[in-house]
């Protein structure tokens, strides 16, 4: 029997990498078109949504925000911007009201620019940081441009110099790299101490699972997917009526649409991607609007022919 596609949401445990749940994913489902949604480091903990069959090609379409509760450790800065590196050097923290705290976090919110760690899988030269980390190479990574949404200060323990931290952000933001630069405007130094995410690609904890829940349960494993459809109700939809136009859909030609369809609903934007669905809201593909907004073009067609 097939596998069906969809989504698992993995609340993936400290220690495992992504790989290691995808890898434990195809051998529990007996499937080897599985891939995650963007790589969680081993030592954090949450949510990891895990794509199963044809929801591969449907990642790119998926809610971009994520959110995370984290704690950072004043007075330490490390090699890896986490707890768990090398120390490379320490120094006291100030003595500041929650208020005056809440106002540094004012440097973090809105889109920022950000220094990935040097433990980091971002691509230098092809080859990810952390590699060219592990072999002591000496290199430069460039600021990027991420968004944070909501910055919200829960805890300052001023004794110990810990920050609690809820952070909804853009794909690309290293909650690490947060860390380390707010210990460097406060005159001390900072690192990632606990990093839990609570919210990714549109799914939370509400639809997460362990993955012993899947080992427990294999002959049921089918009713925890959730359907690739489920994941993709942030795009306008798009009924095809006629078989006519599921013909030229899944032969990859485009469909003439009425643009009054799209504009009762004001969010909408034509640039945006589109969700194709038939009567009996089987999920066809995604398509986008040309720019005379007068047909949708094809663009992930399911069973093409």
């Amino acid at each position: 029997m097939e596998t069906k596609d969809g989504f698992l949401v993995i609340n993936k445990d400290k220690g495992c990498t992504s790989h290691d749940c995808v890898k434990q994913i195809r051998k529990l489902l007996n499937t080897k078109k599985v891939g995650h949604t963007g790589t969680l480091d081993p030592e954090v903990i949450g949510i990891l949504p895990i794509a199963i069959g044809s929801a591969t090609r449907f990642i790119q379409y998926l809610p971009q925000g994520k959110t995370y509760i984290g704690q950072i450790k004043l007075g330490i800065r490390t090699n890896t911007d986490d707890i768990h590196g090398e120390i490379i050097n320490q120094k006291s923290w100030p003595k500041i009201s929650d208020e005056k705290l809440d106002q540094y976090l004012n440097r973090f919110r809105g889109i920022i620019k950000q220094i990935p760690p040097k433990v980091s899988s971002v691509h230098v030269n092809g080859e990810r940081a952390y590699k060219k980390s592990l072999r002591n190479e000496v290199f430069e990574l460039a600021p990027r441009e991420v968004k944070i949404n909501e910055l919200t200060l829960m805890k300052w323990d001023q004794i110990n110099g810990i920050i609690e931290i809820k952070i909804k952000c853009s794909a690309g933001t290293y909650i690490r790299a947060i860390a380390r630069d707010l210990g460097e405007i406060l005159n001390s130094e900072g690192c990632l101490l606990k990093l839990k995410r609570i919210s990714a690609c549109g799914f939370n904890e509400q639809n997460s699972i362990k993955i012993s829940d899947i080992e427990k349960d294999k002959k049921n494993s089918e009713n925890l997917i959730i359907p690739t459809i489920s994941a993709l109700n942030h795009i306008s939809t798009f009924v095809l009526n006629t078989e006519e136009q599921i013909n030229f859909w899944q032969t990859g030609r485009a469909i003439r649409v009425d643009i009054n369809y799209f504009q009762e609903n004001k969010s909408f934007d034509y640039k945006k991607p589109i969700k194709v669905i038939d009567k009996k809201q089987t999920l066809l593909g995604i398509g986008f609007l040309n720019e005379e907004q007068s047909n949708i073009n094809p663009k992930l067609v399911l069973n093409a022919r």
